[in-house]
């Protein structure tokens, strides 16, 4: 008796399958398709909410739009990197935090100009991209302990959830006690809470694309009840929506070429002694950011090999640090793998299709700029008070029982929002660790590399505060 052979795949998914391994991860074209569109609905908040973050800090002409075409291209390009190089189902984009680090902490709280500040993230990104080729990181890695990193994210989130609150008008200057709470009946307070609930109420059943839609959706409702939050207005006071300007079904036009931005980055002047701290801490936060999130998403995709380690690990986070470097270039903070790529995991998502499709979708959001001048600022505060309270789930397999290991958490977690900065945060952090493990006898217990870095960090508040 003979058996007939296998039906052959066609031949588009064919040479797909060979080039992805679709078969060998019991995956399908549609499938990652699918997943790929679930991690870019998911993800696709950033193209608003990163130009509005950056846009205080950059002032070019017409900076969001701007902005908005880079963060389109730096997602697209990171995704296509991740996907057709390391073959992981994993999306990046400008990253969340590290977007608030780079506008409010270094270019306005440090007044650090924009251009050097891209040339920071550059070169954290070469970094990134050279420790992640010679494996370096398991060292870095193993020297933090969990409870820094648990209290490091979650201070991000608070200072993410603290700037949305901001920027809805919730949350205001007061003179007597430094913060006080805003008027909630004014136009972008009332919507940004709107926003809020309805967001929440989607994520709670499980809506993909929740956030995305919580911004749509407030958007539409600051159209049709003509509130004032719109920059433009008379005398710089805010206005009602003022249309779209007659394009194409309202929304469609052609991309525009971010000239303002692209190759403006200083990296000689970031090299300066005294940047050599925010070097740092760019590269810090996203090391240890992409490596929770690319392990844990490995995790998740059931990708890790009997010894827990990722196969390609090199290469995905090399993918990582060059997705960075790209970045900077065309004009962004710094770009990293998203953790919202959980969602087209969880669709089936397998192998780097999916990433290829985000990337793609990335492309094809280019021509729907006009929609971003709808978008006002109360929309998407939603969306950082949102995310920021996501970054917090860490925070609970903290050890707060032990003083040494939860008072340098806390102080990691407090100083980042009411210092206005993640670097403050993170060096108090660490120092904090390293001298209470050293003086309470327990010194042993710390690596040398953190009292390396610590002492870096030390210095660096000593012998370059005025600098």
């Amino acid at each position: 008796m003979t058996t007939s052979p296998p039906p052959r795949p066609p031949a588009s998914q064919g040479v797909l399958d060979a080039f992805f391994g679709l078969s060998a991860h019991g995956s399908s074209v549609p499938q990652e398709v699918r997943a790929g569109i679930t991690t870019f609905l998911t993800m696709s908040y950033i193209l608003f909410v990163n130009p509005q973050v950056l846009s205080s800090a950059i002032n070019v002409p017409n900076a969001f739009v701007q902005l908005l075409m880079v963060t389109a291209i730096s997602a697209a390009f990171g995704s296509l990197a991740m996907g057709l190089i390391a073959r992981y189902p994993f999306a990046q984009a400008p990253g969340m935090g590290l977007n608030a680090f780079f506008a409010f902490s270094v270019v306005l709280g440090m007044k650090v100009p924009w251009q050097t500040a891209l040339g920071a993230v550059f070169i954290s990104g070469v970094l990134f991209v050279l420790l992640s080729a010679l494996g370096a990181r398991q060292a870095i890695v193993r020297a933090i302990p969990n409870s820094l990193k648990f209290a490091i994210t979650g201070g991000i989130g608070a200072f993410l959830a603290f700037l949305g609150l901001r920027s809805a008008g919730i949350v205001v200057n007061n003179d007597a006690t430094l913060l006080g709470l805003g008027s909630l009946t004014a136009p972008g307070a009332w919507l940004a809470v709107l926003g809020l609930m309805v967001t929440a109420v989607l994520m709670a059943r499980r809506v993909k694309g929740a956030i995305l839609y919580g911004i749509l959706l407030t958007t539409l409702l600051a159209i049709v009840t003509r509130a004032p939050v719109y920059a433009g207005g008379p005398g710089g006071a805010l206005q009602a929506f003022p249309g779209f300007g007659g394009r194409v079904l309202g929304i469609v036009d052609a991309p525009v070429w971010p000239a303002s931005l692209v190759g403006q980055l200083d990296i000689a002047g970031a090299l300066g002694l005294g940047l050599l701290s925010v070097v740092f801490t760019f590269f810090f936060v996203d090391f240890f950011d992409a490596t929770g999130t690319l392990t844990g998403l490995a995790q998740k995709a059931g990708a890790l090999d009997q010894n827990g380690d990722m196969p390609r690990a090199r290469r995905a986070f090399a993918m990582d640090g060059l997705a960075a470097m790209f970045g900077a270039f065309m004009g962004t903070s710094t770009t990293t793998a998203y953790i919202e790529s959980a969602s087209g995991i969880g669709e089936g998502g397998r192998t780097g299709l999916t990433a290829v499709t985000v990337g793609v979708l990335f492309l094809l959001s280019m021509f729907l700029w006009p929609l971003a001048a709808a978008i006002p600022g109360a929309a998407t505060a939603p969306a950082l008070i949102l995310v920021g309270a996501l970054m917090m789930e860490g925070v609970k397999q903290i050890d707060w029982e032990d003083i040494s290991v939860g008072l340098p958490a806390f102080l990691t977690l407090i100083v980042m929002p009411l210092t206005f900065s993640i670097a403050n945060g993170v060096s108090l952090g660490v120092i904090a660790y390293c001298a209470i493990r050293a003086l309470s006898g327990r010194a042993r217990e710390v690596s040398p590399v953190l009292y390396v870095i610590a002492a870096l960090l030390l210095a660096r508040y000593v012998f370059l505060a005025n600098e």
